[in-house]
């Protein structure tokens, strides 16, 4: 069967696959790898496949039809988000009409809205709920039958006349070895510089080791949509398997960065890691999600090993905030962390958010203070941003915090953060307002620029992704977030 997977067009440079998905203000492309790991599966399958990323290639609509007419494909797959999700169902309108195929959609949104995303439009045929890639593999193989069984397919959501059907959640997969490399399908298909981390080496390569996340962050959007809050992990010769592929394959790259959720949640198998780095004598330059907990013994086997950065969710200066959102961290825990991250020579990307449960002005003023005093390499501040499917929207919306229901004004015109939680004593605007002036009093500092200029003499290697970064960023700092022309329909 031919199997055309889409990342869907709309803002130039959208980010689907990040946990906030919008346009970057720091210039920031992640992959879509998750339709990538679902079109290896397929493609192991025997199916022909064709993978698309349009914000990232910016290509059109009009475009992408073409693609599809040309390709004839018999099922199209597109990913969804919420801020998008409008137009992804407008786009799955225009492919049914042009290639009478059957339409699939996955993704954070429809996961968390099953019964909602088939009800927009007729053009939607199924929806997939959590973890799709042998979800799309099991529907593949029913649809190439000559009287398809739908109802068999565990994982999806589907139309059957005028009703729609649920069908039994599929478990799982607990073996993640037993996924192609992800790295294989970006060869196939996608050109790495188009891809771009503001925190890392430019270029880069993103895969993960593990899938989920133990910890119970009330905001966290995959572990609650798609990858539960189990953490399974693929075995490290397999982990150490793909990086000499990457290592071959990509000799441009410049870094790896490990997008799981929490890659240093199993301390022991991330020394396990280290260890085989070194035992294997692998010379690569890598970073990793990680929590604002990791010891010093952990972060120097880490260092040794040629871990470069963390990216750590730090979230707030604020111990009840913290306790509120069940971040599991301790204000003073961050600081000893952040030091001895200094301390081991490992960079940090800190990531805040203002605006949670129990914000206040004063609070917020305390984690820009913070967040200068921990003096990352990097920062950013994002309003709190609250997605069906998880526990902080449940909450925002039971209180009655949430100024509109109409998911395109879950970002702006151009396609950035446009919060719309919004309570008594703090604004939606405000917060907005407050996150512009938190990069800009990190960023415009003498001692952070000194810091830079410090470091592009002394680290040749951070010049390209300081510059392209930078330049991104710096209309942001300049003029502060555009607002929203519209009002946000109550």
């Amino acid at each position: 069967m031919r199997i055309l997977i889409l990342n869907p067009p709309f803002k130039p440079r959208f980010s689907r696959t990040s946990r906030s998905p919008a346009v970057s203000k720091g210039g920031c492309v992640y992959y879509p790898i998750w339709l990538a790991y679902a079109t290896g599966v397929l493609q192991e399958a025997g199916h022909k496949v064709k993978l698309v990323d349009a914000p990232a290639e910016n290509k059109a609509l009009d475009e992408i039809v073409g693609i599809a007419k040309a390709f004839r494909p018999k099922m199209i797959v597109l990913d969804t988000s919420t801020a998008s999700i409008h137009n992804d169902i407008m786009v799955a309108e225009a492919l049914k009409k042009q290639a009478k195929c059957f339409v699939v959609l996955v993704g954070t949104h429809v996961s968390a809205m099953p019964e909602w995303a088939l009800k927009q439009s007729k053009a939607v045929d199924a929806v997939c709920i959590k973890e799709y890639d042998y979800t799309l593999r099991d529907l593949a193989k029913e649809l190439s039958k000559k009287k398809p069984a739908l109802g068999k397919v565990k994982g999806i959501a589907w139309r059957k006349g005028s009703r729609i059907k649920v069908n039994e959640l599929r478990p799982l997969i607990e073996n993640l070895d037993e996924l192609p490399f992800v790295s294989k399908i970006y060869k196939e298909f996608l050109e790495q510089k188009n891809y771009f981390y503001p925190a890392n080496l430019f270029p880069e390569i993103t895969i993960v080791s593990g899938r989920g996340c133990p910890y119970r962050c009330t905001f966290c959007l995959l572990p609650q949509t798609l990858f539960s809050r189990a953490y399974r992990t693929r075995s490290i010769p397999n982990v150490i398997a793909e990086i000499k592929y990457i290592l071959k394959e990509f000799p441009e790259t410049k870094e790896i960065f490990f997008e799981d959720d929490t890659f240093t949640a199993n301390r022991h198998r991330v020394k396990e890691f280290c260890d085989a780095v070194q035992k294997e004598g692998l010379k690569f330059t890598w970073s990793a999600n990680a929590r604002a907990d990791v010891d010093f013994e952990t972060l120097k086997a880490m260092k040794e090993a040629g871990c470069r950065l963390l990216c750590v969710g730090i979230e707030s200066g604020e111990q009840k905030i913290l306790n509120d959102i069940h971040k599991g961290t301790l204000v003073e825990g961050i600081a000893r962390f952040m030091n001895d991250a200094k301390r081991a020579g490992i960079l940090v990307h800190g990531c805040f958010i203002l605006g949670n449960q129990g914000e206040t002005k004063e609070t917020i003023r305390k984690t820009i203070d913070f967040a200068k005093r921990l003096d990352p390499d990097t920062a950013q501040f994002f309003p709190i941003m609250v997605y069906p499917g998880t526990e902080a929207f449940d909450y925002f919306r039971e209180k009655g915090f949430l100024t509109t229901t109409d998911f395109s004004q879950w970002v702006n015109e151009e396609g950035s953060h446009n919060t719309i939680v919004s309570r008594p004593g703090l604004s939606s605007e405000e917060l907005v307002g407050f996150c512009d002036l938190g990069r800009r009093e990190f960023y415009i500092r003498p001692k952070y620029i000194g810091k830079k200029l410090f470091q592009g003499l002394t680290s040749p290697r951070e010049i390209p992704r300081l510059a392209k970064a930078s330049g991104t960023l710096f209309k942001y700092l300049v003029r502060g977030t555009k607002k929203e022309k519209k009002k946000a329909k109550k």
